[in-house]
């Protein structure tokens, strides 16, 4: 963790701003950065040389405080381009990735359904388009991660999903048909992953086409476990979808989201394609909250216990948190949690944190820890909240007394 504090650091200071930099750099990446102007201040006419009127000028804590790191791109694509440096720092090459996924930033379904290329054997880190067009960002991402090309892809550095473009100077490989539907998309990045791993995934997750505040924590088990995430409708299933799901020859089917997002008629045809589970809350912070601790021995991620890191987004922007994947499935992995406003920590979600935080009795160092990852700027969640959030993720001491 030092390590890698210190590389978003460097990052922070040294690829400030979009566009290309000087010198032989990444191109100027706003990865991660401090909140808040922590400017200098007035001296009040005392004659005392002026300070910092708060600490974010150091970068804290709007970059880390001891338990969160936060990534404050500017936009998804920027926030994907950091992640994807945290998870690869590149700077050898046993570092770098053999290949990215590059998906449309537009469209949470197609990046969604990328996620699951982060997972074994492919190890793609996703990264974001605009439409047609590559953001500096992105730009400066691939040139500082330079993939190898992935033997599973034959050799490919860039899989470029549906309508994603061209990256010139790089061999792409592309994985559904630009102009897919989200249905067709979603299977055909399926196929791809099957393939990779040399077999159809046991489980496959199921969300609603429509409501990315509910279905976009599939995109970190996607990430973690290569099991795939396939669209509905809240009143059916799309061709494509069924065909997709036949593939899998009775799958255990994940349904993540309560009857509002995916209904009654739309699980009773996907009982006729598999065994269906629904997992489910009432809006978008709890539905994640019950995600994160769903474990059915085969599936799920089981956070109910301490020892584990979460990702933190808010809901008003599920593309930024869809853009962590790769966060889920590296380093402290873990699901990734919805907030719904910046300035207060919901209820429901700072109970999570508390039922799930680390105790000690004696020694701290022999205890487990938490950490969680920030999505977004403080626009997205408060230096307010991302404290509150420090707090609950603290070991503490456990009181041993009757």
């Amino acid at each position: 963790m030092r390590r890698l504090l210190v590389l978003l650091g460097l990052l922070a200071a040294g690829l400030t701003g979009c566009g290309g930099g000087s010198g032989g750099g990444s191109g100027g990446i706003p990865v991660i950065h401090g909140g808040g102007s922590g400017g200098s201040g007035g001296n009040g006419g005392n004659g005392k040389a002026s300070a910092p009127s708060t600490p974010q000028g150091l970068g804290f804590p709007g970059l880390a405080t001891k338990n969160t790191t936060r990534v404050a791109g500017a936009d998804p694509a920027t926030d994907a381009a950091a992640v994807a440096l945290a998870v690869f720092p590149s700077q050898a090459p046993s570092s770098r990735p053999g290949a990215v996924a590059l998906a449309d930033g537009g469209d949470w379904r197609a990046a969604t359904a990328a996620a699951a290329l982060m997972a074994r054997p492919v190890r793609a880190p996703l990264l974001l388009a605009d439409g047609g067009d590559l953001p500096s960002s992105t730009q400066a991402a691939l040139k500082a991660l330079d993939p190898k090309g992935a033997a599973v892809a034959g050799g490919g550095q860039v899989l470029a999903v549906g309508g994603a473009p061209d990256v010139p100077g790089r061999k792409v490989t592309r994985i559904g048909a630009k102009g897919s539907d989200p249905f067709a998309l979603a299977a055909a990045v399926d196929r791809f992953v099957a393939a990779a791993q040399g077999r159809p995934s046991a489980n496959v997750v199921v969300v609603a086409s429509d409501r990315p505040d509910i279905g976009a924590p599939a995109a970190a088990w996607a990430a973690k476990s290569g099991d795939p995430v396939l669209f509905v409708t809240r009143t059916g299933v799309p061709a494509a979808t069924a065909k997709a799901l036949k593939a899998h020859a009775k799958p255990r089917i994940y349904a993540l989201g309560p009857a509002s997002a995916i209904g009654p008629q739309a699980i009773a045809a996907l009982r006729k394609l598999g065994t269906v589970t629904r997992i489910a809350g009432a809006d978008a912070v709890t539905n994640s909250i019950a995600f994160a601790r769903f474990n059915d021995g085969r599936f799920g991620w089981g956070v109910t216990d301490p020892g584990h890191g979460v990702i933190i987004a808010n809901a008003r922007q599920p593309i930024a948190g869809i853009a962590a994947s790769a966060l889920a499935a590296s380093g402290d992995y873990g699901p990734l949690l919805f907030t719904d406003q910046a300035a207060k920590l919901p209820p429901a979600l700072e109970g999570f944190l508390v039922d799930i935080q680390p105790g000690y009795q004696k020694d701290p160092v022999r205890g487990v820890y938490n950490h969680g990852w920030l999505i977004g700027d403080a626009k997205a969640i408060s230096l307010g909240v991302q404290t509150m959030i420090d707090q609950a993720l603290e070991i503490s001491p456990v009181n041993t007394r009757k």
